[in-house]
């Protein structure tokens, strides 16, 4: 039976890889106009680790795509410790993630969100999804999403319906009443079974990449008009609302001490509000 610190390896170096991957990938459909920026950062504690993030903006196809990749220790305040599982005791965590959020220059193709990562507290589990909110629907584009993170789930046995159940549960407006997107899925608390749930979230992360592709694919190549833009601008203030007032990723980046160029990279470059 492998030891946490050997888990802890093999998923600091899963995420490392797919990094690499996802940036490999899209910065082929630039053509080689725009690259990724890569910034390193560290906690204030070095010892408790840091991060990399990649950041390409103002591309032909991304108006802005951030690829971020952490691996961070430390310890939960008192006052918010109780609410990590199997942190209350002692406050003491360890987490490493990737996150990947693309802006698109083109209104008809729709921001693509992709996150997994691994918690260990007196706890281990993992936890993550993927979801697309486009500005204009599109039934066939929401059948391919919904069809490929299905195959999936039954694949590794995974509850497809309790995961987008769950996902059009946790992004939703409450101040606005209505779903930030098209769904997709997402999970937490994944903790039985390290060895298949490890596998679940590899093979999630190439689906992303995979779908990611199709979707760009499909619509790269469309026209728009400027009344398409000003759509997609204003449902970007709705992500921007979502990400501010309710993500959860953002408000643990924010109390354990992480870099706020990386955590905010979810913003996008402009939204509009009406």
């Amino acid at each position: 039976m492998m030891n946490s610190n050997f888990r802890k390896k093999m998923v600091d170096s899963w995420f490392s890889y797919l990094q690499s991957q996802i940036c490999r990938e899209f910065e082929f459909f630039e053509k080689g106009k725009k690259k990724f920026l890569r910034r390193d950062w560290n906690k204030k504690n070095k010892d408790e680790g840091g991060g990399t993030s990649f950041l390409l903006s103002g591309g032909n196809l991304f108006d802005k795509v951030g690829v971020n990749k952490s691996t961070v220790s430390g310890k939960f305040s008192k006052n918010f410790r109780h609410k990590i599982l199997g942190a209350s005791k002692n406050g003491k965590y360890w987490a490493s993630g990737i996150s990947v959020v693309a802006h698109m220059k083109n209104p008809k193709i729709p921001a693509i969100h992709f996150n997994t990562r691994f918690i260990v507290t007196t706890k281990e589990w993992f936890g993550g999804g993927m979801d697309v909110t486009p500005s204009h629907q599109d039934q066939q584009e929401k059948k391919l999403v919904h069809d490929k993170l299905k195959e999936i789930c039954i694949k590794n046995r995974k509850n497809y319906k309790k995961y987008k159940r769950w996902c059009d549960d946790y992004f939703y407006l409450p101040h606005r009443k209505e779903p930030r997107g098209i769904g997709g899925i997402f999970f937490d608390y994944e903790k039985n079974n390290w060895i298949r749930n490890f596998k679940f979230i590899r093979e999630l992360g190439l689906t992303f990449i995979d779908l990611s592709k199709k979707i760009i694919e499909r619509k790269n190549n469309l026209k728009w008009k400027k009344k398409d833009k000003e759509k997609q601008l204003v449902k970007r203030g709705r992500y921007v609302e979502f990400n501010l007032l309710y993500d959860r990723g953002t408000k643990f980046g924010l109390i354990s001490d992480g870099n706020i160029d990386s955590i905010l990279m979810s913003m996008p470059p402009k939204a509009k509000w009406k």
